[in-house]
């Protein structure tokens, strides 16, 4: 009975080592699908990153474009009053130095209506 007591121990030692090895192959499978699952929801990140970032660079660039046709059309309306003022200048800018001098140069003092003038 000794030897069948030693058998049965032993079949169930043996069990035990292939439960063993069994749960250890789950556990390794488990690790391996979780890396696994970790990498792929990474590159579907990656991917919806990818994808948001050129849908905002497609929106940005249809609404910008309106704004360098505006930022075009002041720049040339600019020019175009810069050349009238450069053209108004041109022709009486010495007129005005003329008569800013003049006003300047030739003082004529008059006393306010209000003070009473000195009588002479």
């Amino acid at each position: 009975m000794a030897a069948q007591n030693s058998a049965g121990i032993q079949t169930l030692l043996d069990a035990e080592r292939e439960a063993q090895k069994i749960v250890q192959k789950a556990r390794e499978y488990r690790t391996k699908r979780v890396k696994d699952a970790r990498s792929e929801a990474q590159k579907e990140i990656e991917e919806y990153r990818q994808k948001k970032e050129e849908e905002f660079k497609s929106f940005e660039k249809e609404h910008t474009s309106g704004n360098k046709k505006a930022e075009e059309d002041a720049e040339k309306e600019n020019e175009e009053k810069l050349k009238e003022i450069k053209e108004i200048g041109g022709k009486q800018g010495q007129k005005v130095v003329e008569d800013l001098l003049k006003a300047v140069t030739d003082v004529k003092p008059i006393v306010p209506d209000r003070v009473a003038q000195p009588v002479i």
